[in-house]
């Protein structure tokens, strides 16, 4: 059962009494696991949760956690699950190649199929390589770049998020007081254990700001080995591209032949089926997917347009991996694929998330609670604060009210609503919701609301 009735009232929710068994967990997880989670991410805890959730089993749209509280999944392990949990084609792919062999450190028929599948869905798939994460993606997609354009310094975007490895995690979220001026921002490492020498091979830009793209790429002309970008920033609160500027980012890498790398770990196959280049009719030089891709299984590639790939192609420029392109995770992609391109599954989950918007809005309205929705409809952000604007670049969230997303996710938790804990994330809507899981959303968001008015 959902942890609470859906109703306007001010329940009283034990917390302990109801999530026993999660504390439990993870304090035995606390013992053998650094600081009990195997990700920074899952080390959450929202209102009377001073320690993560741990969920035992999922199906279509909901999970529920070890102590029997089902939830309405809108987290969907950061958007991956796409077709929903424990979908039974994935499952009978998956079985049926399990008993073929998952592994063999081979070339194999089922990778073939699958990079022949993203060859015909997106538009810069002409060559593909697999590996198992989002970050290897972006290693092996950054390398791709920098053998073809034999450069070495990257432009990426303020607030943009590429994965936790050394290559670019650097001011994805930069302290204000030390990420220096908005036009001209610093290199701020993400975390100690990145050398200064990887910071210093990254230029920032601020987001949607065309003149100050244009002056870096003016600035740092014949040093610039690719620029990257997440074409909506579903890594901070989904901020889109203002109208113009991905055809900006495409016209200056063109002329100036600099690879332009669109990471679509988050974006790809969900905002459209060729991805996010597809639903901005931009086409970049390379891009990374992982996510939906894998469909909850780890998987993950960077393709590209020939003469940026053909370096790989023909191993002058290197990349490797024991599990790239297994057939088992193969296997589980295809079937994702397969069943988006065959069903109208992206327009429910953009028809279902538009009503959540469309009920985020209202409530704010009805309760009088400044906020703003961004995003799209199968990815969206709710940002609360005083002047309930969207952002257009990571420092327009420095306004966004934290605290208040605390209190508003809590009090989803106790109607059985599982959104991301973070306050600079995203929603993610999933083929299995149901229109009854929809209107059940949209009557605990009014609940939540008129429940906050009255803290």
């Amino acid at each position: 059962m959902s942890i609470v009735q859906v109703k306007r009232s001010a329940t009283r929710f034990d917390a302990a009494a109801q999530t026993a068994r999660s504390q439990a967990w993870f304090g035995r997880a606390q013992q053998v696991l650094a600081g009990g989670v195997s990700s920074s991410a899952r080390a959450t805890q929202t209102g009377n949760f001073p320690f993560p959730l741990v969920m035992e089993h999922g199906s279509a749209g909901h999970i529920t956690d070890v102590d029997g509280n089902t939830f309405i999944d809108y987290l969907l392990s950061y958007g991956s699950v796409i077709l929903g949990h424990a979908h039974a084609r994935v499952i009978k792919a998956v079985t049926q190649q399990m008993r073929r062999g998952s592994m063999f450190g081979t070339c194999n028929t089922v990778e073939v199929e699958l990079a022949e599948l993203l060859n015909r869905m997106v538009p810069c798939a002409e060559l593909v390589r697999f590996s198992n994460s989002g970050s290897e993606a972006v290693c092996g997609a950054i390398r791709a770049a920098r053998g073809y354009s034999g450069r070495h310094k990257i432009l990426k975007f303020e607030g943009h998020y590429h994965g936790w490895v050394d290559v670019l995690a650097v001011s994805n979220r930069p302290a204000l007081a030390e990420a220096g001026p908005r036009e001209r921002p610093h290199s701020i490492p993400h975390s100690p254990g990145i050398p200064p020498g990887v910071v210093d091979d990254v230029i920032i830009c601020p987001w949607n700001d065309a003149a100050a793209c244009v002056a870096l790429l003016d600035q740092f002309a014949g040093e610039i080995g690719c620029v990257i970008a997440e074409p909506i920033v579903a890594n901070n609160a989904c901020i889109m591209p203002l109208p113009g500027f991905l055809e900006l980012l495409r016209a200056e890498c063109t002329c100036r032949d600099i690879p332009l790398v669109f990471d679509e770990i988050v974006t790809g196959f969900r905002v459209a089926k060729g991805g996010a280049q597809e639903y901005f009719s931009v086409t970049p030089d390379l891009a990374v997917f992982s996510k939906a891709l894998g469909g909850g299984t780890p998987l993950s590639a960077f393709v590209g347009r020939k003469k940026f790939m053909d370096p790989i192609g023909r191993n002058l420029v290197k990349h490797g991996g024991t599990y790239n392109g297994n057939p088992l995770c193969a296997a589980a992609s295809l079937a994702v694929l397969q069943e988006l391109n065959s069903s109208d599954a992206l327009a429910t989950l953009h028809r279902h998330g538009l009503r959540i918007i469309g009920a985020l809005q209202r409530a704010a309205r009805d309760h009088a609670i400044p906020c703003c929705v961004q995003g799209v409809g199968s990815m969206f952000q709710i940002l609360f604060g005083p002047d309930a604007k969207p952002a257009r670049n990571y420092r327009d969230l420095t306004r966004t009210d934290s605290a208040m997303y605390d209190r508003f996710r809590y009090g989803m938790l106790r109607h059985g609503i599982h959104i991301n804990p973070s306050a600079t994330a995203c929603w993610f809507l999933c083929a299995a919701h149901t229109d009854d899981d929809i209107e059940r959303t949209t009557r605990a968001i009014d609940a939540t609301f008129w429940a906050l008015t009255q803290e």
